[in-house]
């Protein structure tokens, strides 16, 4: 089946004054208009095209590059609003619609917006709402401390940056945790600082100062945290000792701590473990 507001690819089956006729697999076809016709093509060749509604809410293939696609978040720029809604610059000729009730509030011509496009089930018709909170899901969390994620910042509080992650959960970058300059609408990458019991996520700009692939590092640099930065254990104590404070095989001590001082989290002394 032909998938509205996303990227399809789709066989060249016959040319037409109109332009290309494109099917799928199941022999569902659809327009790609002259205008977007390669200079080059043979019939049976596939093409990776982008399907939305003419203006005759008929499907119709661009070779454009929308700015958004079905289910996902943009930054986009209101063009004009009327009295029946606002329509959103997205890339393509036909605006996205967003109509008053799926306004956060009201949205005025050369304005920038937080907008969600999803298909409306009654009218089989892409829209865009934004009212994006009720689109973004943190009961079924798909992320992890640590894990490098994408992000779109959402809006700026006192407490920090609003941001989606993975076009999918809310999240927040804390205040204390931003060092350069952004702004509502800026993608970028970046990582999970930690997810909480009650499904919130704090994000980071830059990695944590280690990463643990191993998961004893973690516990161990926690420790240290707790004991005021300093561990009287290192290399050279005894297994015994290790296990007591720690609860580790000594083996397993070693190949933590090896990866903090790599990642140069903790200077190794004679007499114990120091963070840095």
């Amino acid at each position: 089946m032909i998938q509205i507001g996303q990227y399809n690819r789709l066989d060249i089956i016959r040319e037409t004054p109109q332009g290309l006729y494109l099917a799928d697999e199941e022999g569902n076809e659809v327009l790609l208009p002259n205008k977007y016709v390669p200079k080059e093509f043979k019939i049976w060749q596939t093409l990776s095209v982008f399907v939305y509604l003419d203006h005759e809410e008929r499907p119709v293939a661009t070779t454009l590059e929308p700015f958004i696609q079905l289910h996902q978040f943009a930054y986009l720029r209101c063009e004009e609003v009327n009295q029946i809604g606002a329509f959103m610059d997205w890339g393509l000729e036909k605006h996205l619609f967003v109509p008053f009730k799926e306004q956060a509030r009201p949205m005025k011509a050369g304005n920038w917006y937080i907008t969600y496009m999803y298909l409306d089930e009654k009218t089989n018709r892409l829209v865009g709402s934004s009212k994006t909170k009720k689109y973004l899901n943190n009961d079924n969390i798909s992320v992890e401390k640590f894990d490098k994620v994408n992000i779109l910042v959402s809006h700026l509080t006192e407490k920090g940056a609003n941001v989606i992650i993975n076009q999918k959960h809310e999240g927040l970058i804390y205040i204390e945790n931003i060092f350069e300059d952004i702004r509502t609408g800026d993608k970028m990458e970046a990582y999970i600082k930690k997810v909480r019991s009650d499904g919130k996520i704090d994000v980071v700009i830059q990695p944590e100062g280690y990463k643990s692939i191993e998961p004893n590092t973690e516990f161990i640099y926690e420790e240290l945290k707790a004991a005021g930065g300093f561990l009287p254990l290192h290399d050279k104590s005894s297994p015994d000792e290790i296990k007591n404070q720690l609860g580790l095989s000594k083996k397993l001590f070693k190949k933590a701590i090896g990866a903090l001082y790599k990642d140069k989290m903790i200077a190794i002394k004679d007499d114990g473990i120091e963070l840095l």
